[in-house]
């Protein structure tokens, strides 16, 4: 690897310092990003649309969560109860908000995903954005749509599996958004893992490997993304610096042949 070459240097089998390396990637990804003219313009434009959509999740959840924990668990009266069910909203409005937002921004931001993906490619070594076609854009629009309403199925079923825990008042709903929280980061790291791979037309199941083998890794990146959403202004531009780090995550791990050499050959 050059000393140049914004590729991430991961060792080839997983260690303790891997999550520290997954959750760096942030940081790689956004100096990238502010080094690079054509990333920083797709970011900003990005940034606009995320601005947008986060803001109606954010008042969406804040008038329908309370009702939603309502449901399960009604306000106690007592002083000690009402502080306790506050907790568990917030918690519950945290873990819905990240949800929300890792299910609705990228659909909205579909088409500028690829775009993003190549650039930091290109920027990576050994690539080419292959060259504008209509009909190949609105396939790769489709194929990547299908496969993240495939991918959210996958988030939204971890989540019902956990759903039981409600049922014991108080400590379930805190273990639901504990657990919960866990399994979205995880999730947000195969996310922004399988679009660049998907792009290269890996099987899915070959993202669910490298999650299994190097999970440690793709939990810090993904616990790196989720924290980005609560970092006031940065998080209007949590998806590019997901996309980038993503890119970057796939980059390094075939770099050590813990991915294979891609089908499309590119």
């Amino acid at each position: 690897m050059s000393a140049s070459s914004p590729v991430p240097s991961f060792s080839a089998r997983s260690n303790p310092a891997d999550f520290l390396q997954g959750l760096a990637l942030i940081g790689r990804a956004t100096g990238l990003i502010f080094r690079t003219p054509r990333l920083l313009a797709l970011s900003l434009l990005c940034g606009l649309v995320t601005l947008v959509a986060l803001g109606g999740l954010f008042a969406l959840l804040w008038v329908y969560a309370p009702d939603l924990l309502g449901m399960v668990w009604t306000r106690p009266e007592p002083w000690w109860g009402r502080v306790l069910w506050g907790l568990v909203f917030v918690l519950l409005f945290l873990v819905l908000f990240v949800v929300g937002a890792s299910v609705v921004v990228p659909l909205v931001l579909a088409p500028l995903q690829d775009p993003l993906s190549e650039l930091t490619e290109e920027r990576c070594g050994h690539y080419s954005s292959p060259p504008f076609r209509l009909g190949a854009f609105f396939r790769g629009l489709v194929l990547g749509v299908s496969h993240t309403l495939a991918r959210i199925f996958f988030l939204l079923l971890g989540l019902a599996v956990l759903l039981p825990l409600h049922l014991v008042p108080g400590v379930g709903s805190i273990a639901w958004a504990v657990l919960g929280t866990i399994w979205t980061m995880l999730w947000l790291a195969g996310e922004h893992l399988a679009a660049p791979m998907t792009r290269h037309q890996y099987p899915f199941d070959q993202v669910r490997r490298v999650l299994r083998q190097r999970w440690p890794l793709c939990l810090g990146f993904g616990a790196g993304v989720y924290v980005l959403l609560w970092v006031p202004l940065l998080n209007n531009f949590f998806l590019p610096v997901a996309v980038v780090g993503g890119t970057l995550l796939y980059r390094g791990l075939l770099a050590v042949g813990n991915v294979p050499p891609p089908p499309d050959g590119k």
